[in-house]
């Protein structure tokens, strides 16, 4: 009873759900799995795999900077979706609690804290280039537009700042 929805925040709430989307399905555990047990061929497989987009790592092979931008790549997705949580004014001039534009607001904020952490991301990787950055920013929002309605549910129904 201590934490009702009437307590729980827009921002709060959907930047939990963003970090538990990235740490669970962002694991080298579940990217190895979803690579090797599933078809990207079909559209289940492509949403699994999708899914570990935002990976992050703890040993690879990799060069330093790959696995730098990766981790940073996972937590800038994070810090993104707070931040636009907080900037996108949807859920805060909603009429009231449980509207679309809470939701709406919600799975923006995914869909630009991926393309935007892909972007800066790309730009620390070994020879960079701004074809590769805008690629990578594709990359980013087509996983935020079709992972972000998770975002858009916890979000939904959240208090907006003001009571009334």
């Amino acid at each position: 009873m201590a934490l009702t929805n009437r307590y729980k925040s827009a921002t709060g709430a959907g930047t939990v759900a963003a970090l538990i989307l990235v740490l669970v399905f962002g694991s080298p555990w579940y990217a190895n799995w979803a690579v090797a047990n599933t078809n990207a061929g079909t559209a289940g497989g492509w949403f699994l795999q999708l899914l570990a987009w935002p990976r992050w790592y703890l040993d690879s092979d990799d060069s330093i900077q790959t696995i730098l931008a990766a981790d940073l790549k996972a937590i800038l997705v994070v810090a993104f979706t707070a931040l636009f949580l907080y900037l996108l004014p949807g859920s805060q001039l909603a009429r009231a609690r449980g509207t679309l534009s809470q939701f709406f607001a919600g799975w923006a904020s995914y869909v630009f804290a991926g393309a935007f952490a892909a972007l800066i991301t790309t730009l620390i990787q070994s020879n960079p280039s701004l074809l590769g950055a805008f690629r990578a920013a594709g990359d980013g929002a087509t996983y935020g537009f079709f992972v972000g309605w998770i975002i858009g549910l916890a979000t939904l129904g959240s208090w907006r700042g003001t009571r009334s």
